[in-house]
């Protein structure tokens, strides 16, 4: 009879080898299968966002059977991408682009909504921050050049380019991890300047630095205030929107108002703004009144106007109110009535839309007598020639020019030295 066999006994070293051989086995197992899973929630897109959750979509019968009718191995994980989630974030090649601009949602009777003058928090800020029952808590903090701010518990947080709003729930959200329910408000202590541009009708555009919650008005003062041409019912401002970073076009009008003695829009200006001042057109001559806006304080508070005189042909300059009309001119250059020169002087004037100079002739003794008719309004830059015979040589000149004036500095420039050139008096 043959012994009965001994159980094999693997040895102590195999025994432990074989051991940590199957858990690293079984370990390698539950990695690829965890891999798998995450490979195959990203590519049916249901991964949700931090502290939020999401949930698969339910299979439509139709789809259970498309599933089963494939044959799937039992080992292989069926990947169904719903049909919404394919029609998401495709753009209509054919589409064309949105306006510039919301006029209608961000104006009401001449004023900006609250929505249009939400403000962008920006480097220069600075922030009152206020924890209710906990005062080691609260703290003021201007924005450094990064956007940032450092609160207590928190670290350091971005804030540029978002609203108070926006950060005063940041910080809640993060102090509600440290505090029962925290009660927390922001308000901008201090305002940065505003860096804007401006453009169009004024006297100097360009680019400008105007002090915190500065208005249309300011603005359009520090860049010398508006031209002649002005028209001061079609003045755009434009920001880039808070919602979506496109660019917000507002129209608003000056004038209006101005005419009526009502309010202005209140609109404060905001870093990164641009302030465009559109030019009046020809078809809005009749209906607009030049006088009374070169008069307001949106226009250039002062003219200079040249003046030809004709003792020695000599050219001076003389400074008036915006809003002055021939006569004010007129008198400040001392006439005599008695001389026949008055009877015959020029008002020459550059069009900036032909290149050419516009000469009108006027009586200098009517209007002085009350002729409406003679006493146009005058314009910057205007250039009054006095005396018949040097209208005569003025005008010829002019006459003889074939090229146009290629901006208004040439155009002065050809009244200086036609004074150097002429000679002789009257």
């Amino acid at each position: 009879m043959n012994p009965t066999p001994k159980p094999h006994k693997l040895p102590l070293f195999q025994g432990n080898r074989l051991i940590t051989l199957s858990s690293t086995a079984v370990s390698k197992t539950a990695f690829t299968l965890v891999g798998a899973m995450l490979l195959w929630s990203a590519e049916a897109g249901v991964i949700a966002d931090v502290g939020q959750s999401q949930s698969l979509p339910e299979l439509t019968g139709e789809q259970s059977e498309q599933v089963e009718s494939n044959g799937a191995p039992e080992d292989q994980v069926p990947v169904i991408i719903p049909a919404e989630i394919l029609e998401l974030n495709v753009p209509d090649p054919n589409a064309p682009p949105p306006p510039l601009g919301y006029q209608d949602l961000f104006l009401q009777n001449n004023q900006p909504t609250a929505q249009f003058n939400r403000y962008r928090l920006g480097s220069g800020d600075t922030l009152q921050i206020q924890v209710e029952r906990f005062p080691d808590l609260s703290f003021a903090y201007t924005i450094d050049i990064q956007g940032n701010i450092v609160v207590p518990l928190l670290g350091q947080i971005r804030v540029g380019g978002k609203t108070v709003e926006e950060v005063q729930e940041t910080i809640r959200a993060g102090l509600d991890r440290f505090v029962v329910d925290p009660k927390v408000s922001v308000v901008v202590s201090g305002f940065r300047p505003a860096e804007v541009t401006i453009t169009g009708e004024v006297q100097r555009p360009g680019f400008y630095t105007l002090q915190p919650g500065s208005t249309i008005n300011e603005a359009l003062l520090a860049a010398g205030g508006t031209t002649n041409d002005a028209d001061l019912r079609k003045v755009v401002v434009r920001r880039r929107a808070l919602f979506d970073d496109s660019i917000l076009e507002q129209q608003l009008d000056l004038f209006t108002p101005l005419q009526n003695a009502t309010d202005q829009p209140n609109l404060i200006l905001q870093d990164g703004d641009a302030l465009i001042v559109l030019q009046l057109e020809s078809q809005d001559v009749t209906d607009y009144d030049r006088t009374l806006a070169s008069r307001s304080s949106f226009a250039q508070a002062q003219i200079n106007v040249r003046v030809l005189n004709y003792p020695g042909e000599r050219i001076g300059n003389v400074t008036l109110p915006n809003g002055s009309n021939f006569v004010d001119a007129f008198t400040a250059i001392a006439p005599n009535l008695d001389d026949a020169n008055v009877r015959k002087i020029a008002l020459i004037r550059f069009d900036p839309e032909r290149g050419k100079a516009v000469t009108q002739i006027l009586d200098g003794k009517k209007a002085l007598l009350g002729d409406i008719s003679q006493n146009v309004p005058l314009q910057n830059d205007d250039v009054i020639v006095v005396g018949r015979n040097l209208v005569a040589k003025i005008t010829n000149l002019v006459d003889r020019i074939t090229r146009p004036f290629t901006d208004v500095l040439n155009f002065q420039r050809f009244f200086e030295d036609a004074a150097d050139q002429l000679g002789g008096g009257d």
